[in-house]
């Protein structure tokens, strides 16, 4: 099978499209015929091993210390058809339409993977009928972190968060989570980004590279940093005397004294890996099928054109999601395309 192979720690030409094995289903194990996946900012952060020092050292010793041995696929999310199913296997059969996260084996950027049927630390769900393979494959990772953090705010109506990092896989999904919660949406991205970020239903808009927020004297119930780059003090000033802070992608110093704050304050401090599970991959799925939830995708890219994907999704620019077509004929075959989700999706969005 064809697949973009991990073969360097370094920049988007260590991506390389090569032939490999298929993989065979163990008993309790499901073959997905992959039709699409994705590029997020966690992929091409674990290409280059550009992660925070506690992620990155145990990352290298577990995957391979001068290069990539143990993992040699990227991609964390996709949507596909199952071909095949082991002999334990109860909850799929061969036929069905699914969507995935992948967990830490990564294993997206191929035509087949497999994967178990009860979650290790991947989940499996049918994908919702009313999405295309391209739609249902950006879901799983953006759709499941932003799902975690925010249950865990626990979210009132007439509350007001604050997203930085509100433009991207994370961020678009956790605008439009916090606005079914109830709550008064703030989003601070690049001014590129704000016609997307008005369409799925943010009140209102904060350039970063021409405004503070934490200097315009508002305060926050809930701030949430999907990107890692908010001045601490400064945030946690800016929020309300209860208010909670989530840290998705925080530093070390950041967790030190998160964990003191939320000791010392009544304002509470939340960071740490998500938990995913496929009740919140389900309760994703009819939030879409209710017209609820929508995937906000900036360009697709045929599987041959993983590196340059990825080279785009360095750049800063990306505005939600991309998505990269695997299955011949399902998605941009003559390069990147704007949206190449349905026609219904793409007017409401």
């Amino acid at each position: 099978m064809k697949a973009i192979v991990w073969t360097a720690y370094g920049g988007p030409e260590v991506l390389q499209l090569r032939e490999v094995d298929k993989p065979v289903p163990g008993d309790r194990e499901i073959l997905i015929k992959i039709y699409a996946t994705t590029v997020t900012a966690g992929d091409w952060e674990t290409r280059r091993l550009a992660l925070p020092t506690w992620i990155r050292l145990p990352m290298r010793f577990y995957v391979g210390l001068t290069k990539p041995k143990r993992m040699t696929i990227l991609g964390q999310e996709l949507a596909g058809e199952i071909e095949a199913v082991g002999r334990g296997v109860t909850r799929f059969k061969p036929g069905d339409q699914v969507f995935a996260a992948t967990g830490f084996g990564l294993g997206g950027y191929a035509e087949y993977i497999c994967l178990p049927e009860v979650p290790e630390d991947g989940v499996v769900a049918t994908k919702p009928a009313s999405m295309s393979f391209e739609e249902a494959a950006a879901v799983p990772f953006g759709g499941l972190e932003a799902l975690y953090f925010l249950k865990k705010a626990n979210i009132q109506p007439g509350e007001k968060i604050l997203i930085n990092g509100a433009g991207g896989t994370i961020g678009s999904f956790a605008v439009q989570l916090a606005k079914h919660f109830g709550a008064e949406v703030t989003a601070v991205d690049s001014a590129r980004k704000f016609d997307m970020l008005r369409a799925i239903g943010a009140d209102h808009l904060i350039d970063y590279t021409k405004e503070d927020f934490s200097e315009n004297g508002e305060a926050y119930d809930v701030i949430m940093d999907v990107i890692g780059k908010s001045s601490f003090s400064a945030s946690m000033k800016s929020l309300t005397p209860d208010g909670r802070y989530l840290l998705v992608n925080p530093r070390v110093s950041h967790m030190i004294r998160g964990r003191w704050s939320s000791m010392t304050s009544s304002k509470r401090v939340i960071s740490g890996a998500a938990s995913r599970t496929v009740k919140d991959l389900n309760y994703l799925k009819e939030l879409i099928e209710a017209g609820k939830l929508k995937v906000a995708i900036d360009r697709c890219y045929p599987l041959e054109q993983t590196a340059e994907a990825h080279r785009y999704a360095e750049s800063g620019h990306k505005k939600g999601n991309l998505v990269i077509t695997v299955a011949e004929g399902a998605g941009a075959p003559n390069g990147p395309t704007p949206d190449c989700g349905s026609a219904e999706q793409s007017a409401e969005l």
